[in-house]
């Protein structure tokens, strides 16, 4: 069973890299994105597929191919983060507004988004502990969030490396981080 459970969730991630990494490809449309995550390979990774889940992971995927016009700081607290995501690509910036107010949102409702982050799962159980402010700005977001309990803390500092690592490397990092979550 939990070999089974693993190929699907890594044929599904798959059918989800090969499109996005393409190099002619404009991204899944929602309705590809969503046929593929109902189907016989969908996998427990991909059952946050509800209705907004296409057009976040659109969002993402114009954020990977534009991540070289991504400026990223993190700034570690004691008890969390603070980072600053900026673009002065406009169209880059405003991905980058959209993807942290959905994000925002799904947090505060228990929507997990996630394909490979081995931090999300903690952040989302822990969704009441964590203090989350976001100031919008022309380029971008800034998002600082805080927790008492270091369990909580140690998770939102990790998956700010996580995104860090997608805003530098682009496709490439999403794909490391699946084949790394995938024990390969």
């Amino acid at each position: 069973m939990k070999l089974w459970i693993g190929i699907a969730a890594a044929a599904a991630i798959g059918v989800t890299l090969v499109a996005f990494a393409h190099p002619r490809s404009h991204g899944m449309g929602p309705e590809m994105m969503m046929h593929a995550m109902r189907g016989p390979m969908a996998g427990p990774m991909m059952q946050q597929g509800d209705a907004s889940f296409a057009a976040d992971m659109q969002l993402v995927h114009g954020m990977l191919q534009g991540h070289e016009r991504i400026r990223r700081t993190v700034t570690n607290l004691p008890d969390g983060i603070r980072t600053v995501t900026e673009s002065d690509d406009p169209q880059v910036a405003g991905l980058i507004k959209s993807h942290v107010a959905s994000m925002q949102k799904r947090l505060g409702e228990g929507r997990i988004f996630n394909l490979f982050s081995p931090t999300l799962p903690v952040l989302f159980e822990s969704k009441d502990a964590i203090r989350t402010e976001v100031e919008m700005t022309a380029k971008g977001a800034i998002v600082t969030q805080t927790a008492r309990d270091p369990k909580v803390v140690a998770a939102l500092q990790a998956h700010a490396v996580e995104v860090s690592e997608l805003a530098q490397d682009g496709m490439v990092a999403m794909m490391r981080a699946a084949r790394a979550r995938m024990g390969h």
